[in-house]
Formats: structure tokens, C-alpha cells, sequence
């Protein structure tokens, strides 16, 4: 699943689309009428967390890429049939493949907390804060995937922060100090730029100390591997040097 960095990333190369007339309009995608958008201009294309967003001016598509979703500018994937094809007068054309296509409304600020967007000018990381100690019993390695807190941190992000900070993946909100909350807070939304500037060199992978990793980097023995939390997804941690607190 594509996280809020790499959104960000197909927003600024899509964001020559913006002011274009969307000629054609296609796609296998049934939670919309393709045909409705040919005709409409391309207001802005705008990110939050996970969602790529694409504002007309009579409504706006919502692009979620679930697991494997993708996209393609300026090409096709051979033998695939995109879910959303968005083609234009000079020839050029925006593709979307395997992700979910939903008509939202026009108002999107309205619709969105641009404060919980890590990637967003106007996130707020006191806000932050005060939703994770409203929920003292949250388990770290859940608040970091919840998007209504950490909107775009995702799986990478999230193993991630936690080995940068030392602090375990069942470590819970309500025993956490308040620096360590606070580191939380501030390199959920530190490492999501360092990715981003990552991602664009091709480098992203080269600078994982934690996820999909055997072998912890600071004290050179094995790293844990297991399923945690709710969202039950894969955390890579050490017991030695990142502290449980509970």
C-alpha cells in the first residue's frame, strides 16, 4: 500500500494535468459513471494521507491504492484494464489500476482534517498529541497506523519511527513519558519528509535500519518479527534496544 510520501510524489507529476479538459473518460470501475467526467476541467490534484484526490468542479474522485494499486502516466500496463482512464486533447492520458474509485464531494475541505495529514502545511502536531492521550490504552504500533491521528504513516513509516525512537511496538500511550510521546509525534511526521526525499533518489530502501530487516543495526543481534496490534500488520523491532512501556 502505497504511503502518504509516494502520494505526494504522484501528485507533483500529475500536477500538469491541472487546468486540462478531461477528453475521454474510462475504466472497469462500477462506483462511478467514467463517461460523467469527460468534459470537466481538472481543478487541482490534492493528496491526505493515503488518498489521492482529483477536484472538478462539480465533484471530486477519491483514488485509494489498497494493496496493489498503481498508476501510469503517459502509458498502459499491457493486457490490463485500467479501473480509472483519464485521456486528454494532446494525447496524453492518467491511468489507475487495481485501487478504489470513489466520487466524494466537491468541498474537500470540508471533508478532510488537513491537520492530521503528516505530509499536509497545515498538520498539527499538538492535536496529535492530544488525540494519543485520549486514548491511553492504544498500543504504539497501532496509534502510528491510525489515520485519523497519523494520516499517510504507514507500515514502513511506522517500523520505522519506532526503531529511530527506541521505543517498542506494544509499548502503550498511557505509559509512554511525555518525551517519548512526543518524539513520536515529531518523527512520525520527520521521517515521512526524510522518505519522501528518499523515494525520489530510488534510495528508499537503502536507508531501512528496521523493516524487513534480521539484524538490529545498534545492537547486532537477531530483530523480532511478529503481527501486532488491531491492524495486525508486520513489525520488525528489537527487544534489547527499544524500550516497552506498559
Amino acid at each position: 500500500m502505497p504511503e502518504g510520501p509516494s502520494l505526494v510524489i504522484l501528485r507533483g507529476e500529475s500536477s500538469r494535468f491541472v487546468g486540462k479538459t478531461i477528453a475521454t473518460a474510462q475504466g472497469n470501475t462500477r462506483a462511478i459513471d467514467p463517461e460523467r467526467l469527460a468534459g470537466q476541467k481538472i481543478v487541482s490534484m490534492r493528496t491526505f494521507g493515503k488518498q489521492f484526490l482529483i477536484e472538478l468542479p462539480s465533484l471530486a474522485i477519491r483514488i485509494h491504492f489498497l494493496l496493489f494499486g498503481s498508476y501510469r502516466i503517459d502509458e498502459r500496463k499491457p493486457g490490463r484494464v485500467p479501473r480509472l482512464s483519464l485521456g486528454f486533447a494532446d494525447g496524453s492520458e492518467l491511468n489507475f489500476y487495481a485501487c478504489s474509485v470513489r466520487e466524494i464531494g466537491k468541498d474537500l475541505d470540508a471533508a478532510y482534517d488537513w491537520s492530521a495529514d503528516v505530509m499536509s502545511p497545515s498538520w498539527d502536531a499538538a492535536r496529535a498529541r492530544k488525540k494519543l492521550r485520549a486514548a491511553p490504552d492504544m498500543l504504539a504500533c497501532d496509534a502510528l497506523l491510525d489515520q485519523d491521528i497519523f494520516a499517510g504513516v504507514g507500515n514502513i513509516i511506522k517500523n520505522e519511527v519506532l526503531f529511530r525512537i527506541r521505543l517498542h511496538p506494544l509499548s502503550t500511550i498511557g505509559a509512554m513519558p511525555a518525551p517519548k510521546l512526543r518524539a513520536l509525534v515529531e518523527q512520525a511526521r520527520e521521517y515521512s519528509f526524510d522518505f519522501l526525499e528518499w523515494k525520489k533518489k530510488y534510495q528508499l530502501k537503502k536507508h531501512w535500519l528496521a523493516h524487513a530487516k534480521a539484524i538490529c543495526p545498534r545492537c547486532n543481534i537477531k530483530f523480532s518479527k511478529a503481527v501486532l496490534g488491531r491492524a495486525k500488520r508486520r513489525s520488525f523491532y528489537c527487544d534489547r534496544c527499544q524500550k516497552r512501556y506498559s
